[in-house]
């Protein structure tokens, strides 16, 4: 366990930048994965382990700021940028939007007549998606406006990275950091698109001693949310460092001798998961070895908790492995519970169960020290409650597969 958590500690520190895009934090990330795929002795399917690819992203990497009415916030405690946001430098008045606007057709009218040039747009969560897709008439109105300002209610802000931008900047703000009856807003938003940013999976394998045509596939997306301006950075210790250093335990382990697989056991590490499952979906276009060669896929994504069991997207899919997990449990006694969903497109296993593999995704259940999206997720806050007893279990179902 001093092994993984150290792990998880260089995954998630100031050094990789958060496993993103600006500073080119993934690619780090990835130069730290292929030595130790290296150490390890894992075999590459490609030179150097890597698969490359492009993605379009949304890159925050210089200046973030807001002021209301001359008071700075806190970037990640009490405003983010949204992650498609454009760029911008500037300040404007706060035009508090009039919900009705976004309903009734007499109310958009009058709207449209209001001067907006310079004004900053201040709007709800649940209406700000409404002002976006006002129609066509209202579009050169949008495009005068300084910015948007969100109000988001909550107890904390959660980020995103997107591979698209805005016309204009759009800050989310901390309900309770909003002030009454504010005036004037000030903001500082550097953004850029790169439609074609270079990233890449890490991919090796162990080939098996008895069908090494057949594989099970571990997965675990190592790419994070990255940076909002220079100093303020998401370092995904539970999102998904945790994963990426089970993964690695796992390869170490079946990379030794007497732990030799049946079936050959392929260990990707995919890039882009929180831009849209961009690399996973590469790969299934794109696979090294036929996507039919694939007994079973095993997804790790969130693996730090467990104190109330494990949750298992996709196990009303596959019925009979699912009970098979159940069956394993209840005679080791690894984990309280083992709880079970259906299909659902939130990780990495997603597109291969669409084209027909087999496949689990497995995340933890309960904790209260974890973040989500949060520059708080942590690698010293971790508990990793039950990540030998999740690790033993995933050994003793592939034997069983």
């Amino acid at each position: 366990m001093a092994q993984v958590r150290q792990t998880i500690s260089t995954l998630s520190s100031p050094a990789l930048h958060g496993r993103g895009y600006a500073f080119k934090g993934d690619s780090i990330a990835a130069s730290y994965l292929q030595k130790e795929f290296a150490a390890i002795g894992l075999r590459p399917f490609t030179p150097g382990y890597q698969q490359p690819f492009t993605l379009p992203i949304n890159i925050l990497d210089n200046r973030l700021s807001l002021q209301i009415d001359g008071k700075a916030l806190t970037p990640g405690v009490d405003f983010l940028a949204h992650g498609a946001t454009g760029p911008g430098k500037g300040e404007g008045k706060v035009y508090e939007i009039d919900t009705l606007i976004l309903q009734d057709v007499d109310v958009a009218q009058q709207f449209l007549t209001n001067n907006l040039r310079n004004k900053v747009l201040v709007v709800h969560q649940r209406h700000f998606q409404q002002l976006l897709s006002l129609p066509e008439p209202f579009q050169p109105q949008l495009r005068s406006i300084a910015g948007v300002i969100v109000r988001q209610k909550g107890p904390k802000l959660m980020g995103t990275v997107r591979g698209e931008q805005l016309p204009f900047p759009v800050l989310e703000v901390l309900e309770k950091a909003w002030p009454v009856n504010a005036k004037k807003v000030s903001y500082t938003v550097d953004a850029r698109l790169e439609p074609n940013y270079k990233s890449q999976n890490v991919i090796g394998f162990i080939p098996g001693k008895v069908k090494p045509d057949s594989f099970v596939v571990i997965t675990a997306h190592y790419d994070h949310l990255g940076h909002q301006g220079k100093e303020l950075y998401f370092p995904g210790a539970h999102d998904n460092a945790s994963g990426t250093a089970m993964l690695l335990e796992l390869a170490r382990w079946y990379a030794q001798p007497q732990n030799a697989p049946a079936y050959s056991i392929a260990f990707m590490a995919f890039a882009g998961e929180e831009a849209g499952l961009v690399g996973s979906r590469f790969y299934t276009e794109n696979p090294l070895f036929p996507l039919g060669n694939i007994k079973f896929l095993l997804n790790l994504d969130l693996m730090s908790t467990g104190e109330d069991g494990l949750m298992v997207v996709n196990g009303s899919v596959f019925p009979k492995q699912f009970a098979l997990l159940q069956q394993l449990n209840q005679q080791h006694q690894y984990l309280p519970q083992i709880k079970s969903r259906g299909k659902a497109a939130n990780s990495d296993h997603y597109f291969f169960s669409e084209k027909g593999v087999p496949a689990f995704f497995f995340y933890t259940l309960g904790g209260t020290t974890t973040e989500y999206h949060h520059p708080n997720d942590k690698a010293e806050t971790l508990p990793l409650t039950k990540f030998k007893e999740v690790m033993a279990l995933i050994q003793v179902f592939i034997k069983n597969l």
